[in-house]
């Protein structure tokens, strides 16, 4: 089946990737306005993204000149311990040879390559090829590359038979007002009924999800009930920089009391982990049941439950199936560089209902 909206591009999850390995800056080898949101948002993450600003001459003569002398530069400046060169469509269609230039800048870091382009399939591809030049580059062990790159794997299937990859088309959607889904929440806890909230969160938008456990919390203590929480916040798995997502957002719970009940999996495992997540759920049989983060990573989505997403497209994925669901839809510019939890729009709803 042939997809026809937008879908992450390789380029860009590679960059990304470069980021929760905590590499000082990203050389995009292209045009200037090459993958241009993505590198101001991973800025505010505190990487550095610069250009070589490929011109239409470097496209028949090659780059070169144009990388080896931003490679330069990136080095009077900003003094860096490692440097990614990040390849794109237009350096990659005519075979340039990033390594080559690198060499020739000698510019006395850990300075790497990673090959690849818009056009090379899944975005998860390009995390891959970024996977496998830090390892080559000495940035992570062989042994995380290989598990990074199975949990990449697994992800992309899943998102092709349940997710946005699944369909030919889906128009975007801010869905309906967090109002009813709160009232839901606030309802179940009022007549005395369990809550169980299920966060399967992707990297930096736990600092947004985890918002959820704060205000069930809140709603708890100011109501009564139950509420039981489950979360992908394993601090020891993933790469360096998401492993500290993981440990600030569980000690900033339990500095408020909301910690989770169960821990299952990190944040870099939501594709494979649903299963096990259901098996502690099922056995606390609650009344109202919450997926927030990627509600479709947990097996057999509830048809009387809340699913929260920040995806304007997979909003409209899971609204098509009738499902229960509202978006957190500008989650992921308001995390980057998140240090604390963000409060989320329906945690907000519920604590304004609360008084």
């Amino acid at each position: 089946m042939r997809v026809i909206h937008p879908r992450p591009n390789p380029i860009v999850a590679a960059m990304y990737t470069l980021r929760d390995m905590n590499v000082d800056v990203i050389v995009v080898h292209g045009p200037a306005g090459c993958c241009f949101m993505a590198s101001r948002m991973l800025e505010e993450a505190g990487v550095r993204v610069v250009t070589s600003g490929m011109k239409e001459d470097d496209l028949i003569f090659g780059g070169t000149a144009p990388l080896v002398e931003t490679l330069k530069l990136v080095e009077e400046r900003f003094h860096p311990k490692t440097v990614a060169v990040v390849g794109t469509c237009s350096s990659m269609i005519i075979g340039e040879d990033m390594g080559a230039a690198i060499r020739r800048a000698d510019i006395g870091c850990n300075a790497f390559p990673v090959d690849c382009h818009g056009c090379s399939g899944d975005n998860t591809v390009g995390a891959i090829k970024a996977l496998e030049a830090a390892c080559d580059a000495g940035i992570i062990p062989a042994d995380e590359r290989d598990r990074q790159i199975s949990l990449m794997k697994a992800a992309t299937d899943m998102e092709k038979r349940i997710g946005m990859a699944g369909k030919q088309y889906l128009s975007p959607t801010r869905g309906p007002t967090k109002l009813s889904a709160a009232k839901r929440m606030l309802d179940v806890l009022r007549s005395g009924g369990k809550v169980a909230c299920v966060m399967l969160a992707k990297k930096e938008l736990a600092f947004r999800f985890a918002d959820m456990f704060l205000a069930l919390k809140q709603a708890r203590d100011a109501l009564g009930g139950e509420v039981y929480t489950v979360a992908n916040l394993d601090p020891n798995l993933g790469l360096p920089r998401i492993r500290g997502y993981a440990s600030a957002i569980l000690g900033e719970l339990e500095e408020k009391g909301a910690s989770p009940d169960e821990i299952v999996g990190g944040l870099d495992e939501y594709a494979l982990i649903g299963e096990r997540m259901k098996e502690k759920v099922d056995a606390y049989a609650p009344d109202l049941l919450v997926l927030i983060g990627i509600p479709h990573a947990y097996p057999e989505l509830p048809s009387d439950g809340i699913l929260i997403t920040d995806q304007p497209r997979q909003l409209a994925n899971y609204l098509s199936m009738g499902l229960d669901a509202v978006g957190e839809v500008a989650s992921h510019s308001m995390v980057m560089g998140a240090k604390s939890i963000v409060p989320m729009e329906t945690g907000d709803t519920i604590r304004e209902l609360l008084g």
